[in-house]
């Protein structure tokens, strides 16, 4: 199964319901399930960022790195300059919508009981079903 590393806190607002969208430099013809890993790396402005949201009541305690924690399902790809003028304070805070950009649109997000440990790797990357067969309720 294809999947795509995110940088915390971004990754665990997917499954927050905070975040619909994830903004790229770069598109993909690729649609359909997406597995999605929680990168190792956790820079100091994206810390900062985690425990601003934690104040406010809008983000998790306790957030993996390095593992696959969840499922979504890739639908579109937009220009971000498309989107502009619909999305809501909140989805705009948690993605770079710059000009030129692509904003990724998921849904069905499905946080998997337990993070899975897991290297991930720039692009999307494959995932052998075998690593997520443990979860008996996550299609293939």
């Amino acid at each position: 199964m294809k999947a795509l590393s995110m940088t915390q806190p971004w990754a665990q607002a997917l499954f927050n319901g905070l975040k619909h969208y994830e903004t790229r430099s770069w598109s993909t013809k690729y649609r359909g399930p997406l597995i999605i890993h929680a990168a190792k790396k956790f820079p100091r402005s994206a810390r900062e960022f985690a425990a601003t949201e934690r104040a406010l009541g809008r983000g998790d305690s306790r957030i993996a790195g390095g593992a696959l924690i969840g499922k979504v399902e890739l639908v579109n790809i937009w220009h971000v300059e498309e989107l502009m003028g619909r999305l809501n304070g909140i989805e705009h805070l948690y993605g770079d919508y710059s000009p030129g950009r692509y904003a990724w649109e998921f849904v069905n997000p499905v946080v998997f009981p337990e993070p899975i440990p897991f290297k991930g790797a720039l692009g999307l990357f494959n995932v052998d079903d075998n690593v997520i067969a443990q979860l008996s309720h996550i299609e293939k």
